[in-house]
């Protein structure tokens, strides 16, 4: 008999980059059925095999995996061209994009967990196809700094960018309630009660830990996913390509013109489409 299977499922995985069993990273999931159902999976700890085990269990016809990594990466050294644009804005902002290059080793080399991890996880990765097909395993890399700044617009404004990393001297308190917040604010307006109540219940925490950061940062990746497929199409952003990279995130209005000209600037594509100059 074939096993009943969710409708769509998405997944938020924050793979922390590297596989250091002392430093991993968090996944979660919300599994939706065809009547409705949401069957929510809470944000654990995991490395890149545990992840792909996690996938495996909950996948439904549709999966759509939303990744905190780069999974293009074809310059041997530098930077990225959608990390050239997306700095533009997190810069201003107050905070940083950590560049990928092949020559980072450990993250992006050829002996990086990241590429037998795609392999074996068989999925499409193309964000555009991604948002229409009716199924299949789909991947796709997020930005949850800028995400942020579309989810809580308090946090779109000169070096607004929250500080919420429990192990950064900058961490400040309330700005890990106000993301935490935030966040629940996402799933609060897809009617899903259970990750709501999870971001609601990490706002309470009065000394997270740096674990507790990477599962709030799941939970981020999975609210990206969901926005993605689920929002209007102009409510996010493709930055970059699938041959030399490219960054998806919820589009905050206050940095849409500092994308733009900045993709323009360096001959990024914007949702497919390269940017002029005018």
């Amino acid at each position: 008999m074939r096993r009943v299977r969710a409708a769509e499922t998405f997944v938020g995985f924050d793979s922390a980059w590297t596989d250091n069993p002392r430093a991993p990273g968090a996944i979660c999931a919300v599994a939706l059925a065809a009547d409705g159902t949401a069957t929510f999976h809470p944000p654990r700890l995991a490395r890149f095999g545990d992840a792909l085990d996690f996938i495996e269990a909950v996948a439904a016809d549709y999966t759509l995996i939303a990744l905190d990594q780069p999974t293009i990466v074809a310059n041997p050294t530098g930077m990225r061209p959608a990390e050239r644009v997306a700095a533009a804005a997190i810069s201003w902002l107050g905070g940083g994009v950590q560049p990928a290059s092949r020559a980072r080793t450990g993250m992006f080399c050829d002996a990086a967990p990241i590429w037998p991890f795609l392999a074996a996880l068989g999925a499409n990765d193309d964000p555009l196809a991604a948002r229409e097909a009716a199924a299949g395993r789909h991947v796709m890399e997020v930005f949850p700094a800028l995400a942020l700044a579309a989810f809580e617009p308090a946090f779109a404004c000169r070096r607004g960018a929250p500080k919420y990393n429990p192990s950064n001297p900058l961490y400040r308190p309330d700005d890990w309630r106000r993301v935490a917040a935030a966040a629940a604010t996402q799933y609060d307006r897809w009617q899903l009660p259970e990750p709501a109540a999870w971001c609601q219940d990490a706002a309470t925490l009065s000394r997270p830990r740096k674990a507790d950061q990477d599962r709030l940062d799941a939970m981020l990746c999975l609210a990206i996913a969901l926005h993605w497929r689920r929002a209007p199409a102009g409510q996010s952003i493709m930055i970059g390509d699938l041959d030399s990279g490219y960054i998806v995130a919820p589009l905050a209005p206050a940095l849409c013109d500092r994308l733009r000209v900045a993709a323009a600037l360096h001959g990024v594509a914007i949702d497919g489409t390269v940017v002029s100059m005018r």
